[in-house]
């Protein structure tokens, strides 16, 4: 458990503002596919949004965890957690799409599109400072 005089959990707060950022790129994206693809191209998007902004919520919560426990079980978390996660996505999207008639088009432009959008949009905020949660950005 964290004191006030203990660092915040990092890993937390950037997942949390890449959520609130995914509130913008996830419609837009979905109705950029909505418009491309039909109604179909728009659920499917829909669901690899959804399935992105998991990935990095559950990012935030493992890296945190671990960083409360050890330095190397962090470097740890981030190294295989990365490939986990990565696994873990690939396999939700081979399930989803053997299990139900989605376009699997948008389904896997969607999520690697807000994949990297998130992740961009995540390090410029960094890289500037407009972190204002983040101490050591600024």
């Amino acid at each position: 458990m964290r004191t006030a005089t203990m660092t915040p959990d990092v890993e937390a707060i950037l997942a949390r503002h890449t959520v609130r950022r995914a509130a913008i790129v996830g419609p837009a994206v979905i109705a950029v596919l909505w418009v491309t693809r039909g109604a179909a191209g728009g659920v499917a998007a829909a669901i690899g949004v959804g399935l992105i902004v998991m990935n990095f919520l559950l990012s935030g919560m493992a890296l945190s965890a671990a960083a409360r426990i050890s330095l190397s079980l962090y470097h740890a978390a981030a190294l295989f957690g990365f490939l986990l996660r990565l696994l873990l996505i690939t396999v939700v999207m081979m399930v989803v799409a053997r299990l139900f008639d989605i376009d699997r088009i948008a389904f896997g432009a969607a999520a690697v599109a807000t994949y990297l959008v998130l992740l961009v949009l995540e390090a410029v905020a960094v890289a500037r400072g407009r972190e204002g949660e983040l101490e050591w950005t600024s």
